[in-house]
C-alpha cells in the first residue's frame, strides 16, 4: 500500500514537471500578465494618474533611481491596456527625461509591451483575443489586413495616427504575419509619432506655448485625417 502511494506521488510530480517544461513559456506570459494585471489594479482607484503627466511625474521621480523601470512599467500596462491613452504616457516621458531619452524609454516600453501582447495573443488564439477586443475592432483589423501585403498593412496602421495600435498587437499575434515582421515594423510605424509626443511633453517643462500650440494642432488634424480617412488610405496604398 505504502509503495503504491509512493509510486502515484512519483509519478504525479513526474507529470507535474513534465507540464512545468513543455509549457514554461506560457507559464512565464501568464504570470507577467498576472503581474501586469496586479500593478494597474494598485492604480485602478486613482486612474486619473495615468492621465496626468504632473502627475505621472511624481511617480515616477519618487522612486529615485529605479524611476525609469517605473516609468517602463506604466508604459507597458498602456499596451496591454489599450484603453490608457498612449500619448499621455508618452507625452510623459517627453516632460520627465526630454525629447531624445524621453523617446528611447517610450519606445522600449511600448515594443516590450507590444511583444508581450503578440506572443500572449499567438499562445493563447483567439479565444483570448475575442475576449479582450470588442467585435467591431475585431472586424476592422481582420478587414484590412487582408487588403494586401500584410506587412506594408500592419506598418501602415501604426504609422498612421488615430487607429487603435495596441488593439492591434493582440490581432497581429493571431495574424499571418511573423513576429520578426512585427516586431520591426511596429516599432517603426510608432516613431513619427512617440517623437511628436515626447517633443510635445518636452515643450510643456519649457514652457514654450508657441510650440505647444502649433505642435498641439498639427497633431490633431493629423488624428482626425487618421480617424476619418485613415483606412480609405491604407487601402489606396495596399491595393497598388
Amino acid at each position: 500500500m505504502l509503495k503504491s502511494i509512493k509510486k502515484y506521488i512519483k509519478n504525479t510530480i513526474n507529470i507535474i514537471k513534465k507540464l512545468l517544461i513543455e509549457n514554461k513559456g506560457s507559464i512565464v506570459l501568464s504570470l507577467f500578465f498576472l503581474f501586469i494585471i496586479f500593478v494597474g489594479y494598485i492604480y485602478y482607484k486613482n486612474f486619473t494618474v495615468l492621465k496626468d503627466p504632473k502627475k505621472i511625474k511624481n511617480i515616477i521621480l519618487s522612486y529615485g533611481n529605479y524611476g525609469i523601470v517605473v516609468f517602463l512599467i506604466f508604459q507597458i500596462i498602456q499596451v496591454v491596456a489599450f484603453f490608457i491613452p498612449g500619448e499621455v504616457i508618452q507625452i510623459s516621458g517627453g516632460y520627465i527625461y526630454g525629447t531624445l531619452f524621453g523617446s528611447i524609454y517610450s519606445l522600449i516600453g511600448i515594443t516590450l509591451g507590444s511583444v508581450f501582447v503578440f506572443l500572449l495573443s499567438h499562445v493563447y488564439g483567439r479565444p483570448l483575443v475575442h475576449k479582450i477586443i470588442c467585435k467591431k475592432d475585431l472586424k476592422f483589423f481582420d478587414r484590412l489586413l487582408n487588403i494586401g501585403s500584410i506587412k506594408l498593412i500592419v506598418f501602415l496602421l501604426y504609422l498612421i495616427p488615430g487607429i487603435p495600435k495596441d488593439a492591434l498587437g493582440y490581432i497581429c499575434g493571431i495574424s499571418d504575419i511573423k513576429f520578426k515582421d512585427f516586431f520591426v515594423l511596429s516599432t517603426l510605424g510608432r516613431i513619427p509619432g512617440v517623437l511628436a509626443s515626447t517633443y510635445f511633453g518636452a515643450n510643456i517643462h519649457s514652457g514654450n506655448k508657441s510650440v505647444l500650440i502649433i505642435v498641439g494642432v498639427v497633431s490633431s488634424l493629423l488624428f482626425i485625417i487618421g480617424v476619418l480617412k485613415g483606412e480609405k488610405i491604407i487601402k489606396k496604398i495596399g491595393e497598388k
